[in-house]
């Protein structure tokens, strides 16, 4: 019988059988290499995942010192990796890589996925795995950093320092250790991601365009995989783990991988831990950094390397309506607390207005007065900044937010109508549009003859045609967004937006501010601060135009970029012709 034959006559596993792979040193007990201790621990609880019980392991190194922080990697699926009996062996390849310097002082917490347990015993449990582990949400991440981190740290003196936390995991808990770090760069910044699921279980197919689109973040990441990973109904895992290696080398990580035949399973990726371990933790303690000067996505030519947010004020109920004066001050309001806000130049922060009656959205007029979305009284109202004196430009309306022209017509958003409103100066206010399927934060193209419409119950900013009368026109859903995956509530949130003198539009959502092209298509993604709420409101400000700030909850930040923006209230600009 022929060998091709033969081979037929095969079962699939003998065809794509595993290994055996080189065995690493570092994988073998070692004689005279001091060994840590090794524990088993239950937790529940959860407010993150109510209902839920898990085990989890630590293994503390025997040269763990209390009087010092010490390191910190998390394992997803732990009982996987903390048995010296698989593939992974990490309690020896802790001890005997710590022993030789080969890495610092860890302590591994080893965590398996939450079960809510069963009602009776005609039930099964709920297994929270892929609900944890493949959700592209921050979820999993909080789960970590407020819950069971925290439970460990009353014990162990553990570093808060990012770059002292690794987090690796296999699988569904591959995406789970890459998206950790990914959502909360402040907490982890080392990933061992194997046969990792980037495909179309909850969302996580779209990493790779996300990460292309995203402002870079400091990881460094090691990817490995098998060319007969699994292929079924969500997605192809080899083909998937090669897209997120390319996306990663596109916007400039710093990131490795080893590619194999193998197939689903822990095999070579446990075979090449010690290499991994090394890799990750090289240079240690100098920190993971950002490698602007190899990133090829939209960053480098809209952001400052070395610059990131910065805080400017906190402590509010909540701001909104950033919105630069004409003295170069910013000011926002604080709508629970019926206020307005002033940030002077020197950064310096005080009450301008009190009992603004829930005033929300902000605007210059090219009278130099303030206007204010007046929800309180349902009134479009304006001050002048030097004495206070109002004036009041339409009443019985619920305006969320405004923008001036140059002309001094005033559009203002109306969510429980779904409306654009218009008011020209002395006159009534008339309908603009009420075409959109919902309407939140305003603003006009540099050129003055396009009104953009964020609509936060969707996916779109809607474009208006803004003609001679001042009057709107072709109304359509045009500046496509990105949702937030694995959020059960999966809109937009679009809200407040700005623009620049050539035609980018700044959308402040759910994903952090979303930086649109003149044909509508998302460039990039600034996210917001870690662990900060997602931004409500954007403006540029500074004598130059460069500074951008976000109004984002209780706080507001602010942070240099190379773009310049545009003021709706000076003389009309026109932007370059766009790339179609």
């Amino acid at each position: 019988m022929k060998l091709a034959a033969l081979l037929c006559l095969l079962p699939l596993a003998a065809l794509h059988a595993e290994g055996p792979y080189p065995v690493d040193p570092a994988s073998l007990r070692q004689e005279g290499v001091p060994k840590g201790v090794t524990t088993k621990h239950s937790f529940s609880g959860s407010k993150i995942y109510p209902g839920t019980e898990r085990a989890y392991w630590l293994h503390v190194p025997a040269q763990y010192d209390a009087s010092k922080p010490a390191c910190l990697m998390v394992f997803q699926d732990g009982g996987g990796y903390v048995s010296e009996n698989g593939a992974n062996k990490i309690p020896i390849v802790f001890d005997n890589l710590i022993a030789k310097g080969e890495m610092p002082v860890t302590i591994g917490l080893f965590v398996d996925p939450g079960v809510v347990p069963a009602q009776n015993g005609e039930a099964q449990p709920r297994f929270n795995r892929s609900y944890e582990y493949d959700a592209f949400s921050a979820d999993y991440a909080r789960f970590l950093i407020e819950e069971l981190i925290p439970v460990v740290a009353k014990d162990y003196n553990v570093s808060t320092n990012p770059d002292h936390r690794a987090i690796c995991g296999a699988s569904s808990g591959g995406i789970a250790a890459f998206n950790v770090a990914w959502q909360r760069p402040d907490a982890f910044r080392r990933v061992y991601s194997m046969i990792g699921t980037y495909i179309g279980l909850r969302g996580a197919d779209e990493f790779p365009v996300l990460v292309r689109k995203t402002e870079t973040k400091p990881l460094r990441v090691f990817l490995q995989d098998g060319s007969n990973d699994l292929n079924i109904y969500c997605g192809d895992w080899w083909v998937a783990n090669q897209d997120m290696l390319s996306a990663l080398k596109f916007s400039g990580y710093e990131v490795n991988n080893e590619w194999g035949e193998g197939k689903h399973s822990h095999e070579h990726g446990g075979a090449i831990m010690p290499q991994v371990l090394r890799w990750l933790w090289k240079d240690f303690p100098k920190p993971v950094e950002t490698h602007y000067d190899e990133c090829r996505s939209r960053m480098k030519e809209m952001l400052v390397a070395g610059e990131d947010w910065q805080l400017v004020s906190e402590g509010h109920g909540f701001t909104e309506g950033p919105v630069p004066g004409p003295d170069g001050s910013v000011f926002f309001t604080d709508i629970p607390k019926n206020l307005i806000h002033r940030v002077a130049a020197d950064g310096s922060v005080s009450v301008f207005l009190e009992n603004t009656r829930g005033t929300n959205g902000l605007a210059f007029g090219p009278d130099g007065r303030l206007y204010g979305c007046r929800a309180g009284s349902g009134e479009i109202v304006s001050w002048d900044i030097a004495t206070k004196e109002e004036k009041i430009h339409a009443k019985d309306i619920k305006a969320n937010d405004l923008v001036v022209a140059n002309d001094g017509t005033i559009y203002a958003t109306e969510p429980p109508k779904k409306a654009v409103w218009i008011i020209r100066p002395g006159q009534e206010k008339v309908m603009g549009t009420d075409r959109c399927n919902g309407v939140n934060g305003i603003t006009l193209t540099p050129d003055q003859t396009g009104v953009e419409i964020a609509d936060p119950s969707g996916r779109y900013v809607w474009a208006a045609t803004r003609l001679a009368d001042g009057s709107l026109a072709n109304v359509q859903p045009y500046h496509h967004l990105h949702l937030p995956p694995a959020d059960p509530d999966p809109r937009s949130r679009a809200d407040g937006m700005t623009m620049t003198r050539d035609g980018w539009l700044l959308v402040a959502t759910a994903m952090g501010v979303q930086i649109c092209d003149q044909p509508g298509r998302v460039n990039f993604i600034i996210p917001p601060p870690p662990g900060a709420r997602f931004p409500s409101n954007l403006c540029f400000a500074g004598p130059d135009l460069k500074t951008l700030y976000a109004t984002a909850g209780d706080k507001v930040f602010k942070r240099q970029t190379k773009l310049t923006g545009v003021l709706a209230w000076e003389k009309p600009v026109m932007p370059p012709k766009p790339g179609l």
